[in-house]
């Protein structure tokens, strides 16, 4: 691995020369691969009990060679996330410190949504998370991976970091996984290497200020933020930290930590305050950086989150442009859609066009009040989009745990079929199958609908998320 010598340098200094060269020596090593489990989504059969556990995370496991992901059906159903183990740490700091009732939490860059699943798998039921992510596209992978994933109070919104400033003590908890320099991924993307520099570091360090400045009023006093990164230099890790302190009076706060997980701590000389770091010398992961800060306590004017009721002026407006259009979908067709919901009570339906979908009641003012000055992406279930007299139920609702079982006739496929189905092509199902809408199953888990003719049955898996390769590997290596 050839290293740029300005960060051979700093790192010896950082380190120190025996350190250093343990680094180096790990870097050469292949990178270890990790999932963690959906708890929501479990198959019918035990995970391989060879399976080691990643020690910080409850759902975590490290894989003994890298599986074949893209033809594994309940990859694609959900059912586990493939994600760096050391960045599973981020379970530790919401347990440790996340309120035990309902919960507001944003995490800001979000994409491609690995810390998203893992802290709507961990936040209190009846929490709203909101996951962000600044580029259009990323965030179209944002929201396919948290649709797969199954859980309903999830809102994604495609923003700057900017335009959540007026949203003054909106979460109680934040996640800002900063973009960086990322040392810490050289071994896994030797692009890293070529782009960094230590101007870039500086760049960066002017960047995550700037994205921490502008999210800082939205937290509310007492509550908590949580910064990370994946690189191993102060500049972005304690020097931020400390920042935040100076300038907000933030209080870093510590998390029990056993010696045997080889995690290290603050490297900022004359700074005591508690930090986690992930090198991969120390620890089977990549480089990682962890700090949890709380904001203080202050005049009880602070306390009041910035909501918008339904009745808002902006919100009015929306709704009567709404009114002009033509009206599309009738109460029988919503009837027919919110009878397809486990809890159809909890959840208010809405319209946009021909889509239908459905967002928990509890959660609408808050939900009013990030749509005024948010780009929302998806918010809650896409239940189905209303073709003529029909329903077409949406793949969202196929992966929702709000689904209610029985809603649809559900038919188990073989493998072979699952991959046909996840590749968008032509199903052929028993005639004795049953005509209309039937949920496919895989292992007992929901992959997808399709709507059975007879002759065949109409394939209605998202075009935009099928699987695009057209071989298949000599070895298929799957978690189950």
């Amino acid at each position: 691995m050839n290293l740029p010598a300005p960060f051979v340098l700093s790192n010896r200094a950082l380190l120190g020369n025996e350190a250093y060269e343990e680094l180096l020596a790990a870097l050469q090593q292949e990178p270890p691969v990790s999932i963690r489990m959906n708890p929501a989504k479990q198959p019918d059969e035990p995970i391989r009990a060879s399976l080691s556990e990643v020690p910080w995370c409850s759902t975590g496991h490290y894989l003994d060679q890298r599986l074949t992901f893209t033809f594994d059906p309940l990859f694609h159903a959900g059912c586990y996330y493939v994600q760096e183990a050391s960045s599973m740490f981020l379970e530790q700091a919401l347990k440790r410190y996340m309120p035990d009732d309902r919960v507001t939490m944003l995490d800001l860059c979000a994409a491609p949504g690995g810390k998203s699943t893992h802290a709507r798998s961990v936040l209190p039921e009846g929490s709203l998370l909101v996951a962000n992510e600044v580029i259009r596209n990323r965030s179209q992978i944002l929201a396919e991976n948290l649709a797969k994933w199954g859980h309903p109070d999830v809102v994604v919104t495609n923003s700057d970091p900017s335009d959540f400033t007026s949203l003054t003590s909106f979460f109680n908890v934040i996640l800002v996984d900063a973009p960086c320099s990322g040392e810490g991924m050289f071994r896994k993307d030797p692009n890293a290497i070529d782009e960094w520099s230590p101007e870039n570091v500086e760049i960066c360090q002017q960047r995550q200020q700037r994205i921490l400045s502008d999210i800082w009023p939205c937290l509310r006093p007492g509550g908590i933020l949580i910064y990370s990164t994946c690189t191993y230099n102060t500049k972005e890790n304690e020097e931020n930290v400390q920042w935040m302190c100076n300038r907000f009076g933030a209080e870093v706060l510590e998390v029990d930590v056993p010696s045997g997980w080889g995690i290290t701590g603050n490297l900022l000389p004359d700074a005591d305050f508690p930090v986690y770091r992930f090198f991969p010398h120390h620890t089977r992961g990549e480089g990682f950086f962890l700090a949890i800060l709380r904001k203080p306590e202050t005049g009880s004017e602070d306390h009041v989150p910035t909501f918008f009721s339904a009745d808002n002026t902006a919100f009015k407006r929306k709704d009567k442009r709404a009114v002009a259009a033509p009206v599309l979908v009738s109460k029988e067709h919503l009837a027919t859609a919110k009878a397809w919901l486990l809890q159809p009570d909890a959840y208010q339906l809405s319209i946009s066009g021909t889509i239908v979908s459905a967002f928990n009641h509890s959660q609408l003012q808050q939900l009013t009040t990030l749509s005024s000055v948010l780009r929302i992406v998806q918010a809650g279930i896409i239940i189905g989009e209303v073709k003529g007299k029909d329903v077409i139920p949406h793949h969202s609702l196929a992966m929702s745990s709000a689904l209610r079982p029985g809603s649809f006739p559900t038919r188990e496929v073989s493998y072979e079929q699952a991959i046909a189905y996840l590749r968008k092509e032509a199903i052929s199902l028993p005639e004795t199958a049953p005509r209309g809408y039937v949920l496919l199953t895989y292992k007992a888990v929901p992959i997808g609908f399709v709507k059975n003719i007879g002759n065949r049955a109409n394939n209605l898996y998202p075009q935009e998320w099928r699987i695009r390769s057209g071989y298949m590997p000599e070895e298929v290596r799957m978690l189950f």
